[in-house]
C-alpha cells in the first residue's frame, strides 16, 4: 500500500510554501511543462562542472617540467613519481571533505557549497601557478581539493534543478561536462604554460611568465571561475526549506520531489544507503574506472613528454594539448550526437561492457606507438585518444546514471556523498601509483617480460579488467523498479 503512494503522481499532492527556495523551484519546473529542453540550465551545469574539473587536469601536461624545476628528484626516472605525488594531493583533500561538505550543502543549500568550492578554486589554483617549491605546490593543491568538493552537490543539484523527464539529460551533462572538463584542461595546460618560451613575440624573456611558466594556465582557470562565481549570485537554490511542525504539512513535504536533507526521517534513512547493494554496487565500479582514469591521464601526459629512451614520446606540452584538443573535440561531438541513442538502444549496462572491452587493447598497444614517426604517429595517437576517452566517457556515464536510479530522490545527496569519498579515495591513489610505476617502468627498459612502458598500461589494463569483471552478477545488481521521483 506505501508502495502504491509513492508511484501516484506528485504534482497532485505538492503543496508550496511561500519562502521555500526549493518549492520555487519546482513551482517554475512545473509551470515550464512542454516548453522543451531547458538550454539556460544545462549552461549553469556546465560551467559549474568546468570548473572543478579544469584544475584538477590542467597540471597534468606541465606537471613533469614543474617538478624538474623544482629540482626535487634525484634522477629524471624520478620525477615521475614526484609528479604523481602533486597529482595526489588534491584527491586525497576532496576525500577527508566530501562527506562534510556534502553534509554542509543537505543543510544550508547547495548553492553556499557551490560558490565556496568555485571561490576555492579562484584562490588555491592562482597559488598553485605561483608554487615555488616541490613542497608549496602539494600544500596548495591539498587545500584546493579540501575546500573544492563541488562535484557531488552538483549532482544533486542537476536532479532537483530540471523537471522529471530532463533529469537524465541533467545527470548526462555532469559526466559529459566532467568528462570533457578532464580533457580541456589538459589542452589549457599544454597550450598556456611556457608561454616565454612557446610565444617569445608575446611575452619577452625575464619577465613575470619566465619566472612563474606555468602561472597562466592557473590564471586562466581561475579568471574563469571568477566569471562563474559572480554568475552563481543569479542561480537559484534548490534545497526545501520548511519550517512548520503541522504533521499534515509535514506528509506532503515528503512527498515532494526534490527534498534533500530537510527532513529528519529522510536523513536517517541516508544511513540504509550502505545496505543498497544496487547503489553500492555501481558506486564500487564506478570508483574503480575512475581510478582508472585519473591515473591514465596522469600516465598519458607523463608519458607523452618523457624522453623516448625511457620509451615515452619526447612530446612538448604543445604536442600534447594538441593530441587532448582534438580528443575532446571529438568527445563533445559522441556525447552530443551519438551517445543518446546508443545509451538509448542497448543501454548503460551493455554499453558500458562492451566499452570496457575494448579500451583493452587500445590501451596496451601504446607501448608499440613510439615506433611511428612524424604525421603517422600522430595520427594513430590521436585516435587511439578519442577511442579511449570515448570509451571511459560512456563507461563513467552508465553507471551514474545506474547510482541515480538505485535511490530515491530525497537520498541523492548522500548518495552522490558516499560515491564522491569512494573516488576521491583512489584518485588520491591513482596520480601517486601511476607515476610510481611508470617510473619503474621506466627503469627496465631492457627486461625480458613486459620491458618498459609495456607494463604500465598492462597495470592500467589490470585496474580495467577488474572494473569490467564488476559490470557483471553477482556483483553489480540493477534496481528493476524505479520510482516516478528517479531517473528514466
Amino acid at each position: 500500500m506505501e508502495e502504491e503512494i509513492v508511484n501516484q503522481p506528485l504534482l497532485e499532492k505538492k503543496k508550496y510554501f511561500e519562502n521555500c527556495p526549493g518549492c520555487k523551484v519546482d513551482k517554475a519546473n512545473e509551470l515550464s511543462e512542454g516548453q522543451g529542453v531547458p538550454f539556460t540550465k544545462l549552461f549553469i551545469v556546465w560551467m559549474l562542472v568546468l570548473c572543478t574539473a579544469l584544475p584538477i587536469s590542467s597540471l597534468f601536461p606541465f606537471l613533469y617540467f614543474m617538478v624538474r624545476d623544482f629540482k626535487i628528484a634525484k634522477t629524471e626516472a624520478d620525477i615521475s613519481s614526484y609528479a604523481g605525488y602533486v597529482g595526489s594531493a588534491f584527491m586525497f583533500g576532496r576525500c577527508l571533505t566530501s562527506l562534510f561538505w556534502g553534509t554542509i550543502a543537505d543543510r544550508i543549500g547547495r548553492k553556499p557549497v557551490i560558490i565556496i568550492a568555485i571561490i576555492s578554486v579562484i584562490i588555491f589554483n592562482t597559488l598553485f601557478g605561483l608554487s615555488t617549491s616541490f613542497w608549496m605546490a602539494v600544500i596548495v593543491r591539498f587545500l584546493l581539493g579540501t575546500f573544492n568538493c563541488l562535484l557531488g552537490p552538483v549532482r544533486a543539484y542537476a536532479s532537483e534543478l530540471f523537471r522529471e523527464e530532463h533529469q537524465a539529460l541533467g545527470l548526462s551533462t555532469v559526466s559529459a561536462a566532467w568528462g570533457i572538463g578532464l580533457i580541456i584542461g589538459p589542452a589549457l595546460g599544454g597550450y598556456l604554460s611556457q608561454p616565454v618560451e612557446k610565444y617569445p613575440h608575446i611575452f619577452p624573456k625575464d619577465c613575470f611568465w619566465d619566472k612563474f611558466p606555468y602561472f597562466l594556465p592557473n590564471f586562466v582557470i581561475s579568471a574563469l571561475a571568477f566569471v562563474v562565481a559572480i554568475g552563481c549570485i543569479w542561480i537559484p537554490e534548490t534545497l526545501h526549506n520548511h519550517n512548520y511542525s503541522d504533521e499534515s504539512i509535514e506528509d506532503a513535504k515528503a512527498l515532494e520531489n526534490g527534498n534533500n536533507g530537510t527532513d529528519n526521517e529522510n536523513i536517517q534513512k541516508n544511513e540504509n544507503l550502505f545496505l543498497n547493494w544496487p547503489l553500492m554496487s555501481s558506486i564500487i565500479a564506478y570508483c574503480i574506472f575512475s581510478l582508472h582514469d585519473i591515473t591514465y591521464l596522469e600516465v598519458f601526459s607523463l608519458w607523452a613528454v618523457s624522453p623516448q629512451r625511457f620509451g615515452g614520446l619526447n612530446f612538448t606540452t604543445d604536442n600534447v594539448g594538441n593530441v587532448l584538443s582534438i580528443s575532446g573535440f571529438a568527445l563533445i561531438i559522441y556525447q552530443l550526437t551519438i551517445y543518446p541513442y546508443v545509451e538509448k538502444a542497448s543501454g548503460p549496462i551493455s554499453l558500458g561492457r562492451i566499452s570496457s572491452i575494448l579500451s583493452i587493447p587500445i590501451l596496451q598497444s601504446y607501448p608499440f606507438i613510439p615506433l611511428l614517426s612524424g604525421v603517422a604517429l600522430y595520427i594513430v595517437l590521436s585516435i587511439c585518444s578519442i577511442l579511449k576517452n570515448i570509451f571511459s566517457i560512456t563507461i563513467v556515464t552508465g553507471l551514474l546514471l545506474l547510482q541515480n536510479r538505485a535511490v530515491e530522490q530525497h537520498q541523492r545527496g548522500a548518495a552522490n556523498g558516499i560515491s564522491m569519498t569512494g573516488m576521491s579515495l583512489l584518485n588520491a591513489i591513482g596520480p601517486a601509483t601511476g607515476g610510481a610505476v611508470l617510473t619503474w617502468s621506466q627503469k627496465r627498459m631492457d627486461a625480458s617480460f613486459l620491458p618498459g612502458t609495456h607494463m604500465v598500461f598492462f597495470v592500467l589494463n589490470l585496474v580495467q579488467a577488474l572494473g569490467l569483471l564488476m559490470m557483471f552478477k553477482p556483483f553489480l545488481v540493477v534496481k528493476k523498479k524505479m520510482n516516478t521521483d528517479q531517473l528514466h
